[in-house]
């Protein structure tokens, strides 16, 4: 008798999480990282996907029925173009708008946080946030650094003050006014992400994660202070930015814990940007990177929930450190790391997932593909704990050579 979806949709959960917490599975699960992979091969440009939500539910269902994940990422990757443009985002530049339609977006970083900005972060991150940073990276907000502190606002037993005329000036007003545009069109965008969700569950297939948080480093290095910015304080104002990962520590494990508590979805992703093998000292990495990354981690698991560590670059020369966490209760996904080591180092500890060269998805051939996906369950899938996937995550593949490796994989990774 055949399964029923729900029955599916259990049993490839239930794949995925036996590998996570070390547990033998099946056979290998196999859960691709698509990003703007699916909008190319449903023959859609990038500037839809970002535009035109129904175009993008009805792509990214395309590529999950036609290949048959374990479970999937979701066409949240894609992002709101409307929401983006209603606030003139600058952090970012995405097709349609300021790019060209058939290309993907792509991150913009600046110094928004200056040096001597270092104690507003740490002594009230809410209100630099909200008078510091949101106006200099969305020009439609750029007003709001002219309101006044809360406490200039209502400072005797609650009472409104003169500061709040503030509110009452034309440009505030205007910026509200975009604030309640993108508000409008972020509730359209999550109710057709939450109608794809609940469609795609209905076939069988269940959402791998819904919320993301960052390594602390990874947030005042990418966001507020930039590469070069970051790695000079590293130098010049070690103290002050140890303050600061301190108290950005405290913000992404809240922020992770709530939001997936919620959500109830218990894999948490940690994209980590920064500490690559050569990105930083082996030294560096263990006093400004790793210990705050290590908090966010056990804030996460003690939370109930799983954190999806998810290394980009080389990240050979810090196994040995990384392999300090809870048994099955953490996975790491590898970009380029010396697989065989990986598997020793972590194998008793962590489930691991990635490594297929995305060149080798764009360019090589469908047995070229097996041929990788064979060694890798040989060498790392041995008695579980490995997830099949890209080094990193899947824009522009040959869908042959996504067909190769999620068909081998279920052919050959049977336990």
């Amino acid at each position: 008798m055949a399964k029923t979806c729900e029955e599916l949709g259990k049993e490839r959960e239930k794949r995925v999480k036996d590998a996570i917490e070390l547990r033998v599975p099946d056979r290998v699960p196999l859960v691709p990282f698509f990003e703007f992979f699916p909008a190319f091969y449903a023959g859609i440009t990038p500037q839809e996907a970002m535009y035109d939500y129904e175009k993008a539910h009805q792509a990214y269902k395309k590529t999950i029925l036609d290949f048959e994940p374990d479970m999937y990422t979701g066409p949240a990757v894609f992002r709101s173009g409307p929401t983006l443009e209603a606030l003139d985002c600058s952090q970012l530049r995405w097709p349609g708008y300021n790019l060209d339609p058939n290309v993907m977006y792509q991150y913009v970083e600046k110094v928004n946080m200056l040096a001597e900005e270092y104690d507003e972060f740490i002594n009230d991150p809410s209100d630099w946030l909200l008078r510091r940073y949101i106006p200099r990276i969305y020009g439609a907000l750029e007003p709001l650094k002219k309101l006044p502190g809360l406490f200039d606002q209502f400072y005797y037993f609650g009472a409104p003050s003169a500061g709040l005329a503030t509110l009452g000036t034309q440009e505030v007003q205007d910026a509200f006014q975009a604030l309640l545009k993108a508000g409008r069109e972020s509730l359209k965008w999550v109710n057709h992400l939450i109608n794809f969700s609940n469609e795609m569950k209905q076939l069988g297939f269940n959402p791998f994660f819904f919320v993301a948080t960052y390594a602390p480093f990874d947030v005042i290095g990418d966001n507020f202070r930039g590469t070069r910015e970051i790695m000079l304080d590293i130098y010049r104002r070690s103290d002050k930015l140890l303050e600061a990962l301190e108290t950005a520590t405290e913000i992404t494990i809240a922020m992770a814990t709530r939001r997936a508590s919620a959500g109830g979805i218990p894999i948490v992703f940690i994209p980590l940007h920064k500490g690559a093998d050569n990105f930083m000292s082996q030294e560096q990495y263990e006093i400004f990177y790793w210990p705050f990354l290590k908090r966010l981690i056990m804030g996460i698991i003690d939370a109930g929930l799983v954190p999806y560590v998810y290394t980009e670059g080389s990240y050979t020369k810090r196994l040995e450190t990384i392999r300090d966490v809870p048994k099955g209760k953490v996975l790491y996904h590898f970009e380029t790391v010396d697989m065989q080591r990986a598997k020793e180092i972590l194998g008793d500890v962590a489930c691991i997932s990635g490594n297929v060269p995305n060149s080798l998805l764009a360019t090589g051939s469908p047995d070229e593909v097996k041929d990788y996906c064979k060694m890798l369950i040989d060498l790392v899938g041995k008695g579980g704990g490995f997830i099949m996937d890209a080094g990193a995550t899947i824009d522009e593949a040959k869908p042959e050579n996504i067909k190769a490796m999620m068909d081998f994989t279920k052919e050959y990774g049977i336990y």
